[in-house]
């Protein structure tokens, strides 16, 4: 930091984002945890940088046809989280689904409070796409972008998310900051059985 140089040996980080989600699936319970072994973004964020081609060229092609985006969106890309860690953070109490991360909370996750929505089958639209028995989840704002710059620059990276509502059933979470308390105390006590620092 002082020198404000690149090192020149560089290091591979473990990055763990831990939050809040909504499923957009009706069999996915509200309190739960789910960890995002795919993500999909619809923020662009991706398209910025010089990448080789996407693993998953194939399931976007068939999202983007699936959703008939407008050209005024930017064409969604699929992002693995780190075998690694999806690994570290397997059992009973955890789903693993495919999480979907847009630029905001209001329209872009199909909300509506004053401004209509260009597209207001958007989330439908989301929620009934499946490509090789894979769905998309659940919906938040970082997931994908964390996923493309860890791999990009060469770190690990794993989404854990407390499902605090269900956008399909309309239930919501009675006491969401107890299930992010046991998301994040579930956290820690994987990060100390597995010591990541060895990987």
């Amino acid at each position: 930091m002082k020198s404000r140089r690149i090192r020149e040996q560089k290091r591979t980080l473990n990055i763990l984002r831990i939050g809040t989600s909504g499923a957009i699936q009706a069999d996915i319970p509200v309190d739960s945890f789910l960890r995002s072994d795919k993500a999909v973004g619809f923020d662009s964020l991706l398209h910025y940088y010089r990448t080789k081609d996407s693993q998953h060229q194939a399931l976007e092609k068939a999202l983007a046809s699936h959703l008939q985006l407008s050209p005024e969106h930017s064409a969604p890309y699929v992002i693995n989280a780190s075998s690694v860690l999806a690994s570290r953070f397997s059992g009973p109490e955890v789903i693993g689904g495919m999480t979907g991360t847009n630029v905001g909370f209001y329209g872009p996750q199909g909300r509506v409070l004053r401004l209509p929505l260009r597209d207001p089958l958007l989330n439908s639209k989301i929620e009934s796409f499946t490509f090789h028995d894979q769905r998309i989840t659940n919906l938040e704002m970082e997931t994908a972008g964390i996923y493309a710059l860890s791999s990009l620059l060469g770190h690990r990276a794993l989404s854990l998310n407390a499902i605090v509502a269900n956008r399909c059933t309309g239930e919501f979470s009675a006491d969401p900051g107890k299930t992010v308390d046991r998301l994040i105390q579930y956290s820690l006590e994987q990060i100390e059985a597995f010591d990541l620092t060895e990987y």
